[in-house]
């Protein structure tokens, strides 16, 4: 059972490097078809990956769940539990890196990064947080390490990106590194009949005595024996067959007579038989086969275990000696080859827009705005929000293509957080002031101007010049003449003073003037305010200007006509009642004037006989009345008075 002088060759080649050398602490898990090793040592990144390509490696690429879990347990093996807290904890590189120039690219998986070893895909992410946008320095990702509290020891690390280090700084917390190794194949690790110790070399020398896995041309040491008597023997993992891997070595190892099948069941993997003077051999249940190295038991039907799982179905290989598991479509093998996994088939962009990955297969949808086409449409049809039926919009509606947008008549503008109301404007309260000369009236969708009364409206529509007006309101158009029935043509009101046959001479008569363009009914008619304004200083009667609605109809016509009468005889009556108001008040203001210059005159005369009695001197004689004297002679008599004594 000892190994050729040619495993004794490569156990040289492969111990020889590291004699004298000061090894960095390291832990190694090997599964499936790749081993991973993590390295508690401060390396940036780049130095890390130059020491992982030395051995023949990269530094890890965490592709899946699984994987995840090795590395994880590599990391747990290097951080051990009796280790400080402080030590439990840091962060690790792995294998992905996005290079200078590179910028951020948020709808991939990996947000732009990419595996050392080549490729950009993979089924699993775990970020700690959304990656930097920068693009002017290399960035590499590493795993986010916490053992120091029991319950996060389960969680997969985080992963987390920065700056990559230099070669003088490894970078911020930066512990280790997680290096990958892949492998054709691997062997059984090899199991002892007796006491003894087995140590593996990798060819990435490594040294483990613990491994699940060997990798394929391994070296195996085994110290077989006890302190007073021991022996070695050296086996090299090789590849026996296509795709089938084993020691150089068969039956039991380090076997003893004193123990036969007590020590570890005698290395044997089901069942061990004891024979005479301490000897045994292995054997195997019903339905299992021993194999070539006389410890291993397999199946007959190497598929009657259930080995392949996650779905997949077992197909037996020639002789029984081998198989292979096959998934059902929509999924694909993991690294066992043993178990399936979900296919991401959007990847490979099935579908028109949308594709939803599900388990087993996918799905198509269409964006926002679209909807599936039937029979002879495309995958995905724009979808018509300005139909009719569903109009988002209050006044027009205009679609495009995944999308519409609302617009308003003249007079209105959008509002609302989405866009699709319409609210009138206030042409009276703009930012540069009314529009009209004098007076201005808000109107939905529209505005009229006016004058006050004693004014008239001027042919343009908005200043206002002088001229007489009755109070009244007006009573209807003359005849022959247009009532202005209809939005955006001018309506003025105008009064004249010349006698009528039915009415008095001198009264006033009102006289309706309507103009509008000689127009056919169906063409549309419009009335913009004039861009500048020249302020006449003239108030007079009122007309209104209409905005709304660029194009009118003969229906919509005659009852906006009528509507017009009605609201021209209440603003009349208003111009009377302000009119009187203004009179009334006049009149008020006058008799108040009056009234206090006559007092003023009152007192004005009381007070200079009071001044001229102060200044004039009293005497006795004051207090005497002077009679005058009768005259001697009278006059003749006039002969001519009817009474004598009398003049007339």
């Amino acid at each position: 059972m000892m190994a050729g002088s040619t495993g004794l060759l490569l156990l040289l080649l492969l111990v020889e490097p590291w004699a004298g050398a000061a090894a960095d602490q390291e832990a190694v898990v090997c599964a499936g078809a790749a081993c991973y090793t993590a390295h508690r040592v401060k390396l940036s990144a780049e130095d890390a990956q130059l020491h992982c390509s030395k051995k023949g490696g990269n530094l890890a690429t965490v592709k899946s769940e699984e994987e995840a879990l090795h590395v994880q347990g590599a990391l747990a093996q290097l951080l051990p539990p009796g280790a400080p807290l402080a030590e439990r904890t840091g962060r690790f590189w792995i294998g992905l890196q996005r290079d200078k120039g590179k910028c951020l690219d948020s709808n991939l998986p990996l947000k732009g990064f990419s595996w050392v070893g080549g490729g950009e895909d993979t089924s699993y992410t775990n970020w700690h947080k959304e990656a930097k946008n920068s693009c002017t320095s290399k960035r590499c990702v590493s795993l986010m390490l916490d053992l120091s509290v029991p319950a996060l020891a389960s969680r997969l690390s985080k992963w987390t990106e920065g700056p990559c280090g230099s070669s003088r700084f490894s970078g911020s917390n930066i512990e280790g590194f997680v290096c990958k190794f892949s492998f054709k194949g691997m062997c059984r690790p090899l199991t002892l009949g007796g006491p003894g110790q087995v140590n593996y070399t990798t060819p990435f020398q490594a040294t483990s005595s613990s491994l699940q896995a060997v990798p394929f041309a391994s070296m195996a040491n085994v110290a077989c024996g006890d302190a007073d008597e021991s022996w070695q023997h050296y086996f090299l993992c090789k590849e026996k067959a296509p795709d089938v891997f084993d020691w150089d070595s068969s039956g039991p190892l380090c076997v003893s007579p004193k123990f036969s099948c007590d020590f570890n069941n005698g290395g044997c993997q089901q069942d061990c038989f004891e024979g005479g003077e301490g000897s045994f051999r292995c054997g195997c249940r019903p339905g299992f086969r021993l194999l070539d190295d006389l410890v291993t038991c397999a199946p007959r039907n190497p598929c009657s275990s259930s080995p392949c799982g996650g779905g997949s179905t077992c197909i037996p290989g020639p002789l029984g000696k081998d198989f292979t598991c096959h998934c059902p479509p929509g999924y694909r093998l993991d690294s066992t080859q043993q178990d399936c996994v979900d296919m991401d088939e959007c990847q490979d962009a099935p579908c028109a827009q949308e594709c939803v990955n599900t388990l087993g297969g996918f799905r198509c949808e269409c964006w926002v705005g679209y909807e599936p086409g039937g029979p002879g449409e495309g995958a995905c049809v724009d979808v018509d929000e300005c139909a009719p039926s569903h109009s988002p919009c209050a006044q027009g509606c205009t679609n495009t293509d995944g999308s519409f947008y609302c617009s308003c008549e003249g007079g209105y503008v959008l509002a609302g957080e989405d866009g699709t109301r319409c609210v009138d404007v206030d042409e009276c309260a703009g930012p540069q002031g009314s529009l009209c000369d004098s007076l201005c009236f808000n109107t939905e969708g529209s505005f009229r101007c006016g004058c006050l009364p004693g004014w008239e409206l001027s042919p343009d529509g908005v200043s206002c010049t002088g001229g007489l007006t009755s109070l009244g309101p007006p009573a209807g158009p003359p005849q022959g003449e247009d009532t202005g029935d209809g939005e955006g043509r001018l309506v003025s009101f105008a009064t004249t003073s010349s006698p009528t046959r039915d009415s008095p001479e001198g009264t006033s008569t009102v006289a309706l003037a309507a103009r509008r363009p000689s127009l056919p009914d169906s063409v549309p008619i419009s009335l913009a305010p004039p861009d500048v304004l020249a302020p006449s200083g003239s108030p007079g009667v009122w007309m209104e200007a209409s905005t709304h609605h660029p194009t009118a109809t003969t229906g919509r016509e005659a009852s906006a006509g009528k509507d017009f009468t009605a609201q021209q005889s209440d603003d009349g009556t208003d111009g009377q009642k302000l009119l009187l108001f203004y009179i009334l008040g006049t009149v008020v203001a006058i008799l108040l004037l009056l009234a206090l210059a006559l007092g003023l005159l009152v007192y004005r005369k009381r007070r200079a006989k009071r001044e001229e009695k102060e200044k004039k001197p009293q005497s006795a004689a004051d207090s005497y009345a002077w009679v005058p004297e009768r005259a001697e002679s009278r006059a003749t008599e006039n002969p001519y008075s009817p009474t004598p004594g009398t003049d007339c």
